[in-house]
Parts: C-alpha cells; sequence; structure tokens
C-alpha cells in the first residue's frame, strides 16, 4: 500500500469518476450496470421497470412473461370458478377438475380476446368480470408488444471482453491490456474507450479510493471489425508505475472501461462499460492471437472463444521496479 500512496503524490487524482472515494465494493459490474443499491424509496420509485425489462436476459424476459400469463389467467379462473360454473355455458361439468380446466381455458381466450364461442358468460357477474378481463388482457399485450419492440429495435454495441486483464511487455516497458471484440455482425465505427481506474491507498489509518485516468497506446479506432488490445502503458505517467506482481495481488484496483462507437445501421452512438478488479488481472502475460484467415484464405476468422487466451510472458525489469 506504500506504493500506491507514493503514486497517489505524483499522480492528479481525477474527481470526477463519479464514484466517492469512500464507496466500497466492485464500481462496475461485468454487466457494465454500476454496483450501487438504493435505499430511502419504495420499491416502485427504486426501479424502473420499463429499464429492467429491456435489461433482462431473452430467456429470463421470455419465462417472466409466461410466468406472469399463467398466473393472470390462474387467478381469473379462480374467480370464475368462485362465482360459479352454472354461469358459463358449455362447460364439462363430469368433475371439478374438468371444470377447472375448461374455466381456465376460458379465461385466457378471452384474457387473449379470442373467444371461440364454446363458452360464454351468462349472467351480470360472470359477464363484469370477463369484460373487465378482456380490457387488462388489452391493455397487457400492448405493454408486451412495446416491450418486445423496445428489445428488439434498442441499439447496442454487442461487445464482448475478456474475462482478464494482462500486465504484458510493450515497447521495452510493460502495459496493462484486455480486450475486446463485436460478436454480431453489425457494423460499428469510430470507435473509442476510455480508461479510468481506482486505488485503494491508505491516509491517516483510513482506507480510500483515489481515481486516475488512465492513457491508452490507441484510444480510437475507426472500425471495430476484428478484436481491439486495448492497451496502457505503465510509464512514469501512469500510476501503476514501479508496481510488482504483490502490488497488484494485495492493492485494490478496477480499471473501468468505457466503450463509444458508432452503430451506421441505428445511425446512433451505442456505449457499453465493463471493469476488472485485481483479481482479474494477470501478471507476466501476453494475449494470443484470436483471429486466423480460412482454408481458402480469402477470409479471416475471428475466434471469440479464444478471447481470454494467454500465454506466459518475461517482463522487462523497470527504473521503477524494485530490485
Amino acid at each position: 500500500m506504500a506504493r500506491g500512496f507514493r503514486q497517489k503524490i505524483r499522480q492528479k487524482n481525477t474527481e470526477n469518476s463519479g464514484f466517492g472515494s469512500n464507496a466500497s465494493g466492485r464500481f462496475i459490474n461485468r454487466d457494465g450496470l454500476p454496483n450501487v443499491k438504493r435505499k430511502g424509496v419504495n420499491v416502485f420509485n427504486r426501479l424502473s421497470w420499463y429499464h429492467t425489462m429491456l435489461n433482462l436476459s431473452t430467456f429470463r424476459f421470455l419465462s417472466y412473461l409466461i410466468i406472469a400469463y399463467v398466473l393472470v389467467n390462474l387467478l381469473f379462473a379462480l374467480i370464475y370458478y368462485v362465482i360459479g360454473v352454472e354461469h358459463l355455458t358449455g362447460i364439462d361439468k363430469s368433475d371439478p377438475l374438468n371444470e377447472f380446466i375448461d374455466v381456465f381455458f376460458f379465461s385466457s381466450q378471452t384474457f387473449t380476446t379470442v373467444g371461440y364461442g364454446r363458452i360464454a358468460p351468462v349472467g351480470f357477474m360472470a359477464s363484469l368480470v370477463a369484460t373487465f378481463e378482456a380490457f387488462l388482457g388489452l391493455l397487457t399485450f400492448a405493454i408486451a408488444t412495446g416491450l418486445f419492440y423496445g428489445r428488439f429495435s434498442r441499439p447496442r454495441a454487442y461487445l464482448r471482453f475478456s474475462d482478464i486483464a494482462v500486465v504484458a511487455p510493450f515497447q521495452d516497458s510493460t502495459a496493462l491490456m484486455f480486450r475486446l471484440a463485436p460478436y454480431k455482425n453489425n457494423a460499428l465505427t469510430d470507435a473509442d474507450v476510455i480508461l479510468s481506474t481506482a486505488i485503494e491507498v491508505v491516509e491517516d489509518g483510513v482506507a480510500k479510493n483515489n481515481f486516475y485516468r488512465l492513457d491508452t497506446h490507441l484510444s480510437k479506432i475507426n472500425t471495430l471489425a476484428l478484436n481491439w488490445t486495448v492497451v496502457h502503458k505503465i510509464d512514469e505517467n501512469s500510476p501503476f508505475y514501479g508496481f510488482s506482481e504483490e502490488d497488484f495481488k494485495n492493492t485494490n484496483i478496477e480499471i473501468i472501461v468505457q466503450v463509444r462507437a458508432f452503430d451506421e445501421v441505428f445511425s446512433n452512438t451505442v456505449v457499453q462499460r465493463s471493469s476488472y478488479v485485481s483479481e482479474e488481472i494477470v501478471y507476466g502475460a501476453k494475449f494470443t492471437l484470436m483471429y486466423y484467415p480460412d482454408n481458402s484464405d480469402l477470409t479471416t476468422i475471428l475466434d471469440l472463444d479464444k478471447i481470454n487466451d494467454y500465454q506466459k510472458a518475461d517482463l522487462p525489469v523497470m527504473a521503477g521496479d524494485p530490485e
């Protein structure tokens, strides 16, 4: 921690990180969302349900819709059953199970406004419930359609980050590297990356986080077609200058990544974030090549299964390293 404290004096601590110096835990989760929990407001005001549904995985999104659909129909089926199956024509009254099954499918037909006609409500109460259910079904399917369209049409970067960052040899020195690659067939241009880091230091016996902007060897590329290895050279201008392998392991570090690019199809700028903590930094390693020509030598193959592949590498001894 003493070496990290020395870097704080030499480097300028940035104040525009968006995170407080006393915040704890990881700042950015691997999915790019801030690691923040909010209190002081109820759950309905704390969460944007629209954003929550858009950010869900496809499996969870479809699962929630199916579960909600089944539960709503079970609820209305129970209401119809309590009112009495005699208020529904066409019900199979051979046994209670068949009655409830018929009532459940009548509810689903009413909820979706299909209405096959075999079963129909008779009397005021059954008709009132059916009318309300049909109205609720129209609203619900309108919301579901909007969510489907929002998920389908929302611009995304579709980038995959390596699970690790490495400290590798670079230009007679060392550099902190990670890489990213597009995994869909979207066309991204004018991509740029912003790097910052949080380093925990101890001042007067109190641990706090200092934030630093990290310069990159190449901060912008014209086209993001293959993988991009982002390189931060560890020199006199780096907050990691003089860090040994033990320093990277024993110091609480988080590398915060933000990538922006222009999607030509949506004509919009897309953003994706990620981060790396100390446990995800491999010291003395370098990434191996993850693209190669195909058998015809006419097309390049980008193998995303190799995005985390690396090999051990000897690092040069620098002036700032301990002897």
